[in-house]
C-alpha cells in the first residue's frame, strides 16, 4: 500500500467516522447519562464492534450479507429491533446524570457499556457491506493483504476515536448545562427518539440502498 492510497483512506476515514449515525446517538447518550470519562467506554464496544466487522469482511464473510437477502435481513432486524430497546430504555430513563467528579450512579457498568457499543455495530449489516464496498479500492493484491487490512483497521479505529470521543465530550458538556429533572427527562427522551428513528431506518433500507 502506497503512502498517498493510504493518506486517500486516511481522509474517507475522517468523513465516514464523523458520520452522524447509531454510534453517534450512542456515544453521545452515553456521554449525557455518564459523562466524558465513564460514558466513552461506550467508544471502546463501538471499535470491537468496527473490528470485528473487519474480520468478517477480511474473511468474506461479508460477501454473504452482500448477496444473501435472508442473511441481510436477519441481522438488519436484529439490529434495527436493538437501537428500538436501546431508544425505549432511554425514553424510561429519569434519574439525573452525574458529573464527572462523582460516584457512578448504580446502573453504571463498564461491561454493560462495551456490550452495548459493540452490538449497535455489529448488528448494523449496512455498516459491513459499506466496509466490505469501501475497502476494497484501497487494496494492493500484489502486497499481502492482511497487513493491509490491519493498516486500514487501525485507522478507521483511531478516526472513531476521535470522533465518538466529540460525539461524547459534546454531550458530557451539554450534561453541565442541565439544571432540572424536567431538563434530563426531555433530554433522555429525545435521545430515545433518535435511537428509535435510527432504528426505523435502518429496518426500511434494502440491501443495496
Amino acid at each position: 500500500m502506497s503512502l498517498s492510497t493510504w493518506l486517500a483512506f486516511f481522509a474517507a476515514s475522517w468523513a465516514i467516522s464523523f458520520s452522524p449515525g447509531p454510534g453517534a446517538i450512542s456515544a453521545m447518550a452515553s456521554g449525557l447519562r455518564y459523562g466524558f470519562r465513564r460514558g466513552y467506554w461506550t467508544t471502546v464496544g463501538l471499535l470491537l464492534g468496527i473490528i470485528l466487522q473487519f474480520c468478517i469482511v477480511a474473511v468474506g464473510l461479508g460477501a454473504v450479507l452482500a448477496t444473501s437477502e435472508l442473511a441481510f435481513t436477519t441481522l438488519k432486524w436484529l439490529g434495527a429491533a436493538y437501537l428500538v430497546y436501546l431508544g425505549w430504555l432511554q425514553f424510561r430513563t429519569d434519574a439525573a446524570p452525574v458529573a464527572v467528579e462523582s460516584a457512578p450512579p448504580a446502573d453504571f457498568r463498564v461491561r454493560e457499556l462495551v456490550l452495548r457499543g459493540c452490538l449497535v455495530n455489529i448488528t448494523n449489516p449496512k455498516g459491513t457491506v459499506f466496509l466490505m464496498a469501501v475497502v476494497p479500492q484501497f487494496l494492493d493484491p500484489s502486497s499481502p493483504l492482511p497487513l493491509q487490512y490491519l493498516i486500514l483497521g487501525a485507522t478507521l479505529c483511531l478516526t472513531d476515536l476521535v470522533a465518538m470521543g466529540c460525539y461524547t465530550s459534546l454531550a458530557a458538556r451539554v450534561l453541565r448545562l442541565l439544571r432540572t429533572p424536567r431538563h434530563i427527562r426531555w433530554m433522555n427522551r429525545g435521545f430515545g427518539a433518535l435511537f428509535i428513528l435510527a432504528g426505523t431506518v435502518l429496518a426500511t433500507l434494502g440491501r443495496r440502498a
